[in-house]
């Protein structure tokens, strides 16, 4: 059976094949009879727009990119912030009718390729998730003209639209509560220095210390459950007697228990640890992990609103959500 034409539809209902095409692109330059009566050829015909042939009309793609700048295991399997936030993203923009194109731009090439993609007018709009340093996409895709937010504080000098959560002042939270419980010798598992909430969350840190007169013991990991336990394992090297961790997320804090627990520590009798992001698997560790609440879905919610957003209709283009202390038994 035939596709219905536009030309079908036209001569349905009595009018010009220009009359239909605006009509359905939504143009605002026909009276409501003439609409109505497009719409009534529509139905009966079963046409459905041409999406390619539209796009041309309407310059919009209706399509939204999701460019998380991390390789594949990351992604889909070691990280379950990564997949709530996509979840949460694509269910935002299938509410507004649009469709999500996620891209991985995990190296060199792929952050190539989807810049060509963006540059060949695939998308109207690009969010951008987990940038490490200078990353080059969010200037190019400026300077493109396409709308573009990021989910976190970029770490280039770009002025972007962002939404994030207090990483500095949930930080200084998780510190003072081990400070509250009697903990003196407080050492942290910092996340990447190349990424803005592994800075943050070591400025916080680093701000309770000082104002306790306290001294930092620093250990660097990745936001990897791997590189937890090798911190805490160096850790334990630097100073056999420090009796606290702030892990900066949550898998860094689970390997960390991991590797206490081989080197004969009780926690918390001897080391309490306290995370950040209350992933799920918190709740189960062994014991229960002590972290500070991120709010990735209301975080991912409000990066999707200020993409959909025109700049002129916008409250603000930065969204800065606080986190919250969720108390278990690890610390």
């Amino acid at each position: 059976m035939k596709r219905p034409t536009l030309e079908a539809v036209a001569a349905r209902a009595g009018v010009s094949r220009a009359t239909v095409s605006r009509v359905v692109n939504g143009q605002a330059t026909v009276t409501p009879e003439i609409r109505d009566a497009v719409i009534r050829a529509v139905n009966e015909l079963g046409y459905v727009p041409n999406s390619a042939a539209r796009s041309l009309v309407t310059q919009r793609t209706d399509s939204i990119a999701l460019v998380v700048s991390e390789p594949p295991t990351r992604v889909f399997s070691e990280d379950p912030l990564f997949s709530t936030v996509i979840r949460t993203a694509s269910r935002e923009l299938e509410a507004a009718d649009k469709q999500v194109v996620l891209m991985l731009a995990g190296n060199a090439q792929s952050h190539a390729r989807v810049e060509r993609y963006i540059a060949g007018g695939h998308v109207d709009g690009v969010m951008l998730i987990s940038m490490h340093g200078a990353d080059p996409l969010p200037a190019a895709i400026t300077r493109m003209g396409v709308p573009v937010v990021s989910y976190g504080r970029p770490a280039v000098a770009v002025d972007l639209p962002y939404a994030d959560n207090d990483n500095v002042g949930g930080a200084e939270s998780a510190v003072r509560r081990l400070l509250d419980t009697g903990r003196r010798r407080i050492a942290t598992i910092a996340g990447p220095l190349d990424m803005i909430a592994g800075q943050d969350r070591l400025t916080g840190y680093r701000n309770v210390l000082r104002d306790s007169d306290r001294r930092s013991i620093v250990a660097i990991g990745d936001f990897t459950r791997e590189s937890g336990a090798v911190a805490m394992r160096q850790l334990l090297e630097d100073d056999p007697k420090l009796d606290a961790v702030f892990a900066a997320n949550d898998l860094m804090a689970i390997g960390a228990l991991q590797a206490l627990r081989q080197a004969g520590r009780r926690v918390p009798d001897d080391v309490s640890i306290v995370g950040f992001d209350d992933i799920e698997a918190a709740r189960y560790t062994e014991p229960p992990l002590t972290t500070m609440r991120h709010p990735i879905v209301e975080q991912a919610t409000a990066m999707v609103r200020l993409l959909l957003t025109p700049p002129a209709e916008r409250d603000r283009d930065q969204v800065i959500l606080p986190t919250e202390l969720v108390v278990r038994e690890s610390g």
